[in-house]
């Protein structure tokens, strides 16, 4: 078939390399402008633009696919569209502008968590298994009929990058099978089924920790917004980036909720019930660095210090 390919950052590079190497054809690739990256901002193409060049395959560079942006594809005549995490909306009329519509790679076991942050989402709440579902995209926010889906059973101390990188790799397989299926004539898709929950972007506040929650919704929401948007806390008023945390063993004392206590060689913080080890932070205006390095390099004023709710 010949495919139009919508996506931008690197989780779904692995879907572009695999279908550019099967025996379709990707007339384009769309997606986002290239943006500032980094502390110096430099202005950067999208991961997925970055391959489409290499592969020498021509980009459509659009923050928004409004009319020109359907315009240029509707010109290509495509069989199907493919996206997996573009970053924008396909609207009508592009929704129906390839002859089999649009299908989409989303990293969850839908209809569980609907919207732009799945997997974070499923990590903060908790979840033991999550997965990728490639569904028929129609207007209403990820809830087309599923063609294929494949559970992922969550690792007990992976963070959302981890999960993501993962899962990118194994829906890239998802994806490449329903194309070739739906080439097949012989793709079926099925109603989702079960209540559905919200999965929205999420902001700075959501990197916040509260240490008043229990240790396992602590490390949770750690390993959950870990890379984007970051776990944070404030101490002595200033934020601190908590980089990578873990249960503190049976044995360590207990600590008042955001109380910090060296222990050894571990900085240990308390939750609601049980304490955490704090293995990595990154100080306000400071790179990242171990926690125990960061306790014996601060200024001792004989009060622990007490990290902020």
């Amino acid at each position: 078939m010949r495919l139009v390919f919508a996506g931008t950052p690197d989780a779904a590079v692995p879907s572009l390399r695999l279908l550019a190497a099967s025996g379709h054809e990707i007339a384009a690739v769309v997606t986002r402008r290239d943006a500032p990256v980094g502390r110096k901002r430099v202005i950067t193409p999208s991961p997925v633009a970055l391959v489409a060049e290499e592969l020498g395959i021509d980009t459509v560079r659009t923050d928004r696919l409004d009319a020109a942006a359907t315009d240029r594809i509707a010109a290509l005549a495509p069989d199907l569209g493919v996206i997996v995490a573009y970053g924008g909306l396909v609207r009508e009329p592009l929704l129906s502008t390839p002859k089999s519509g649009w299908i989409n790679l989303h990293f969850s076991l839908l209809p569980r968590w609907r919207g732009a942050a799945p997997v974070q989402h499923a990590l903060i709440a908790g979840d033991a298994v999550t997965g990728a579902s490639v569904f028929q995209l129609v207007p209403a926010l990820d809830a087309g009929d599923v063609f294929a889906e494949r559970e992922y059973p969550v690792p007990s101390t992976a963070t959302a990058g981890e999960v993501l990188a993962a899962l990118s790799e194994e829906g890239a397989t998802l994806l490449r099978g329903v194309v070739d299926a739906i080439a097949a004539r012989t793709a079926a898709a099925t109603p989702q089924a079960g209540e559905p929950t919200l999965a929205p972007k999420l902001g700075d506040d959501d990197g916040r920790i509260r240490w008043g929650e229990s240790r396992g919704s602590v490390l949770a929401r750690i390993r959950g917004v870990t890379p984007e948007p970051g776990a944070h806390t404030t101490l002595d008023g200033a934020r601190v980036k908590i980089l990578a945390a873990r249960a503190a063993s049976d044995d360590a004392p207990n600590l008042e909720p955001g109380a910090l206590a060296l222990n050894g060689r571990e900085v240990l913080a308390g939750t609601g019930t049980e304490p955490i080890v704090v293995d990595r932070i990154q100080p306000a205006g400071k790179g990242p660095m171990n926690a125990a390095d960061w306790w014996r390099g601060r200024r001792d004023t004989g009060t622990p210090p007490r990290a902020g709710s």
